[in-house]
């Protein structure tokens, strides 16, 4: 099924109201992503606070962690759900407006939680509940915000608009490394473990409150407003629409895990499996991310030329043949710093041909009616199993068989069966699904 499930209803307005929708829609992506990022790379100073015990084990501690972070993206596809319903019944900006409410102030909480030290059992129920409060704005921002950039879109530029969604992601991932880093630099050990940890999480508040200026600032889109005209708004079939959700999720499948597994799980990988510093870590995620952040806005703008297939194919295919060689290469204590460097620069930068056109592709895939809802459940179940639980899974698996290769070969899994769903996706060299 690679044609939309009815006509996308996508319009065209004037170029300042699209630049205006584009950054208010990206916006609370960089938000989201910097504090997913910034969790997973203090994941084992939060194990330590949040999920160790008197007499607890560090692997045990770390595994509990990442189990919080996947049950977050469980909760997506409830957001998803909840908020793309609202989304597609009474617009778009009132919805995303509710959502970076809520994840700014779940991700400004986290920041002044008591740990278990103070209040013991209570922390980690604690850090749970903000953390499934995060899943459910996050399950209703990406289907909103892709909405409203695709939606103001010029002609033949969707591809190029929806690749600032996976933009914002990376820059925000990077924001929330580059965080990290300063803080690691400027603090001790003891003082990043004893508070300097919370600093990042409470950057969100007035990062927050400047995306929720823009965003009241946002006008609803076109295509909304169009539907909005009709007496009784045409709706696809629910087995339709279920139907294309399973499929969109499938086609977006590798770039989820390997995105997770070389942007964010990287850095706790490398301590716990190859003995890397903390800085060591965040370098190489930082490359990581450099690398992903090149690719994805030429990998969109290209999508626009010759179809979102042949792109996302190329970088599901790069993955799935290099992830164990470039693994490989950092394990080996004899090959240089450059070239490790390089090894993560191009992980990060093959994913990104996988990131750039998926916005677009997800949004061609579903009418005006159903599109709020149907590419946020697509993506946010698609995270779900293969993002939130990367971390969970990765780290697990290492602890049962002891072999340091499973990233690469949950990445180059994953990625191969995209290859599968991506191959049924229409040629089409301009729109894909319009």
């Amino acid at each position: 099924m690679g044609a939309p499930v009815h006509g996308s209803g996508l319009r065209t307005d004037r170029p300042e109201r699209s630049r205006r929708a584009l950054v208010a829609g990206s916006v609370g992506n960089f938000i989201e992503w910097y504090e997913f990022g910034v969790y997973g790379y203090f994941a084992t100073v939060i194990a330590a606070r949040f999920f160790t015990p008197e007499g607890g084990s560090e692997v045990e501690a770390l595994v509990k962690t990442y189990a919080s972070f996947a049950l977050a993206f469980f909760f997506r596809p409830v957001g998803a759900a909840l908020f793309g319903r609202l989304g597609d019944r009474v617009g778009r900006r009132p919805v995303l407006i509710m959502v970076i409410v809520l994840m700014t102030a779940a991700t400004t909480l986290i920041g002044v939680l008591p740990t278990y030290d103070t209040v013991g059992a209570l922390a980690p129920w604690l850090l749970t509940f903000l953390r499934v409060l995060q899943g459910l704005s996050a399950g209703g921002e990406f289907g909103g915000a892709v909405s409203v950039m695709t939606e103001f879109a010029p002609p033949g530029r969707r591809g190029l608009y929806g690749s600032w969604q996976s933009f914002t992601v990376a820059l925000g991932l990077l924001g929330g490394a580059g965080v990290a880093a300063l803080l690691a630099t400027v603090l001790s050990e003891g003082q990043l473990g004893d508070w300097g940890w919370r600093l990042p999480f409470l950057l969100t508040l007035p990062m927050g409150l400047g995306a929720l200026w823009l965003r009241l600032r946002l006008d609803e889109t076109p295509s909304f407003e169009s539907l909005r005209e009709e007496p009784l708004p045409e709706r696809p079939p629910g087995r339709e629409v279920a139907k294309a959700i399973a499929l969109g999720a499938g086609r977006i499948m590798g770039w989820a895990a390997a995105g997770y597994t070389f942007l964010v799980v990287l850095p706790s990988y490398l301590q716990s499996s190859l003995n890397a510093t903390f800085q060591q870590a965040l370098v190489a995620t930082v490359l990581a991310n450099l690398g992903f952040a090149t690719t994805i806005i030429p990998a969109g703008l290209l999508s626009d030329r010759i179809g979102r297939r042949p792109v996302m194919l190329t970088g599901a295919l790069l993955v799935t043949v290099l992830a164990v060689p470039l693994l490989n290469l950092l394990q080996n204590t004899g090959t240089s710093n450059a070239v490790k460097g390089g090894a993560v620069f191009v992980a990060g930068a093959v994913v990104g041909l996988m990131a750039g056109p998926g916005p677009a592709m997800l949004s061609e895939m579903f009418p005006t009616s159903v599109r709020y809802t149907g590419l946020g459940l697509a993506y946010a179940l698609s995270n779900a199993v293969f993002s939130g639980c990367a971390g969970l899974i990765i780290t697990e698996t290492i602890k049962r068989t002891g072999s340091v290769d499973i990233p690469a070969y949950y990445a180059a899994v994953t990625c191969a069966v995209s290859v599968l769903a991506l191959l049924t996706l229409r040629k089409d060299p301009v729109q894909g699904g319009s």
